[in-house]
């Protein structure tokens, strides 16, 4: 069974293909895929009805089997009897039928804005602050797809002229202005839909965004003037084919399923990239932990995290100490456990929302070879709802994963004494980070809010008959929401996972520094020490002064040196006093001296080589010499692509430009997030992060290869 990062590397690498061949999307009404989808609807790739005459030949079939039954008299649902709970009227007109179709399924409440509509006349109340009431046209180019590739399958009886149209419209980028809510997905999505018929019957109170060098939005007669298409009247079944479908719901499924498999594959490399800056062990990820315990989604995630965490000097396998937590907090301890489940449900919910492309979402459905037309209720869209309800409570669960390593990550009593707020300056004036806390805390709130499913709040409908109905599209809706708030999460936590792991090496390089000149001032100042412990009482003091310095991260640098300097040399006077022997009073004073010489000369020198030591990597980071795999593609991503640099502090407050060194541009923290969300909506830090992953597969590849010779 193909592991979920393998799933979503070939979901991204097949998009990568099609958009750049620049070919069209050829539909057989079988072969559709999720990046064939995601294409059209997101890079307005071009779409073309198959080449194989077998396709439009069984369609043609379907429709003169459903004339053949028409002309013997047969009573079929939707053809020559009413619709819903009116199916017991009959009627022998059927074009016109179709027209009462779609004028009755019209009834989606739009904006003036949505239909191109911007003056507002005179004494009317303003109704400028209203959010757009229409579907996305990304989601409508998608829906356009499916419903075509729908009747491509010859059971619904809709003629290939109209198959042609809906993908003129997609070749000349045009859409439909579909209403946003109004379905219930069962009897399928009938409203968003049947603004589509009502484009191809060239209905004027229907409009069409036009995607071209001057976007307009236009009237359906005029846009199909405009377009050199044809309006159509529709025929026999044709309104109720084009509209007795899930193809609206499982348009905005597909845009969520890709982010939602993506995101997850995020999840782990920012759990590996919390393991390097929270200072974690290596040990949580271990196979051995999963193998006793053999969920294959377990397996997979701890194997990801611990290959995310390849060539990293930040991590270790210690064993438990003397002193502090044994083993880490559950937020990385549990990670693999937490993940995994989500992954498994993220595969299901693939396979649901994949299966439904190349499905015949309609009813009554045509069969020419058993000659028969069966009616049932294929367009109950139950298995899109199951989907996105799964994908919700993923995106939750994930949220609230992050939302736990973010808080620890920011909280200096719990982050292995970073600083507090991740300030890089002192804390008693520079808040850095705080304000993410909030605001992560504010999006877990939606998110958990969001993740309430929407199948449990069905509502018979349309007098009684639709009793039961799937709520897919709102559950779409519900899902995309849900993965736009655990985007915004996850920028927000890259941004201060790349400020954490910065300041975690920043003190590693000052701690390299001080060390050397700890050894030499102590010397220095010790001398009169005895020869035989001056070498152990020195490693005793800066084992005494490093951890000292750790622990009073929270105060101000002037402060915290002369903090960690008094502390150990506190200490250093014990050790000195029970070491005294016989000696003379007069050696014993000179030793107090010379600690008090040793604290002063180095409380003095420490501060400076701290500010130092600051000042020179704020100009240069060394992070990426110390982090694995992951942190590097993430951290390379947001520091070079993005140009967005370490936080330097209060400096770097825009308001304050003139107490600020360096030429870097001055940005708001939220700004900063903002680059690095617009780059997960837009895909270009995804591009980055299976590129990578690609990179990687071919070195262990290669490895494996050599390994064989």
């Amino acid at each position: 069974m193909q592991l979920h990062i393998d799933i979503t590397y070939e979901h991204w690498s097949a998009l990568k293909r099609i958009v750049s061949s620049g070919r069209p999307v050829a539909v057989d009404g079988q072969n559709l895929s999720l990046a064939d989808v995601i294409a059209v609807s997101n890079h307005n790739l071009p779409v073309i009805f198959t080449e194989d005459n077998s396709v439009s030949e069984a369609i043609d079939e379907s429709i003169s089997f459903l004339d053949r039954q028409i002309s013997a008299g047969r009573i079929i649902y939707g053809v020559n009897t009413g619709f819903g709970g009116s199916a017991d009227v009959r009627t022998q007109d059927t074009t016109t039928l179709q027209a009462s179709m779609v004028q009755h399924v019209n009834v989606g409440i739009l904006l003036p804005s949505d239909k191109g509509i911007h003056h507002q006349s005179e004494g009317k109340t303003s109704i400028k602050a209203l959010k757009s009431h229409a579907l996305p046209q990304s989601a409508v180019r998608g829906m356009l797809l499916i419903r075509g590739n729908s009747l491509a399958r010859g059971h619904s009886g809709v003629r290939v002229q109209i198959i042609e149209q809906i993908f003129a419209l997609l070749r000349k980028r045009a859409t439909p202005v579909v209403p946003l809510r109004g379905s219930i997905s069962a009897s399928g999505d009938l409203a968003p839909l049947s603004y589509l018929a009502g484009t191809l019957e060239g209905n004027p109170d229907i409009y069409v965004n036009i995607d071209s060098d001057n976007p307009v939005v236009m009237s359906a007669n005029d846009a199909l003037k405009a377009l050199e298409i044809q309006p159509t009247q529709l025929q026999a079944k044709e309104a109720l084919g084009i509209t007795n479908g899930t193809a609206t719901s499982t348009s905005l499924a597909s845009l969520v399923l890709f982010e939602a498999n993506q995101l997850a594959v995020l999840s782990q490399m920012l759990t590996a990239m919390a393991t390097e800056a929270l200072l974690g062990t290596l040990s949580n990820y271990h196979p051995f932990i999963s193998d006793c315990r053999p969920h294959r989604g377990q397996r997979e995630a701890a194997a990801n995290i611990l290959q995310f965490l390849t060539n990293s000097k930040l991590t270790d396998s210690r064993e438990p100490g003397s002193t502090g937590l044994a083993q880490d907090r559950y937020a990385l301890r549990t990670a693999a456990q937490w993940i995994g489940p989500l992954l498994e449900n993220l595969d299901l919910s693939t396979k649901q929302v994949e299966a439904e492309l190349n499905s015949t979402t309609d009813n009554p459905l045509i069969d020419t070879s058993g000659s028969t037309i069966h009616h049932g209720g294929n367009f109950q869209a139950a298995s899109i709802t199951s989907a996105m309800e799964k994908i919700t409570s993923s995106m939750q669960l994930l949220g609230k994963l992050i939302f736990a390593q973010s808080s620890e990550l920011l909280n200096n009593k719990l982050n292995n004494n970073l600083p507090p707020n991740l300030a890089a300056d002192d804390p008693s004036m520079s808040f850095t980070m705080k304000g993410f806390d909030t605001n992560m805390a504010a999006y877990m709130s939606e998110l958990a809010y969001l993740a309430h499913p929407v199948s449990a709040h069905v509502q018979s409908a349309e007098m009684h008959n639709q009793s039961v109905n799937s709520l897919a599209l709102i559950s779409a809706r519900v899902a995309l929401e849900a993965v736009e708030v655990l985007s915004l999460m996850f920028a927000t936590y890259l941004y201060t996972l790349c400020q954490a792991l910065d300041l975690r090496v920043l003190e590693i390089e000052f701690e390299r520094r001080a060390k050397f000149v700890h050894d030499k001032i102590f010397q220095d100042s010790l001398s009169v020490l005895p020869v035989e412990s001056i070498g152990l009482l020195r490693e005793r003091a800066w084992r005494t002064f490093i951890s000292h310095w750790s622990e009073h991260s929270h105060l101000d640098l002037p402060d915290r040196g002369r903090q960690a300097t008094e502390d150990s040399a506190s200490k250093l006077l014990i050790s000195i006093a029970s070491n005294v022997g016989e000696e003379p009073a007069q050696t014993i004073k000179d030793q107090m001296v010379a600690t008090r010489i040793y604290c002063t000369n180095f409380g003095k020198a420490v501060i400076d080589l701290y500010d130092t030591t600051r000042c020179q990597f704020f100009e240069c980071q060394t992070t990426r010499d110390y982090i694995g795999f992951a942190s590097g593609v993430l951290y390379d991503f947001v520091r070079t692509e993005l140009d967005i640099p370490m936080h330097r502090g209060l400096v770097d407050h825009p308001s304050l430009e003139g107490l600020g060194t360096g030429k870097q541009s001055m940005q708001t923290l939220g700004s900063h997030a903002s680059s690095i969300y617009i780059s997960l909506r837009n895909g270009s830090l995804y591009d980055r992060l299976f590129e990578a992953i690609k990179t990687l597969r071919s070195r262990t590849e290669d490895k494996g290869r050599q390994s064989c010779i």
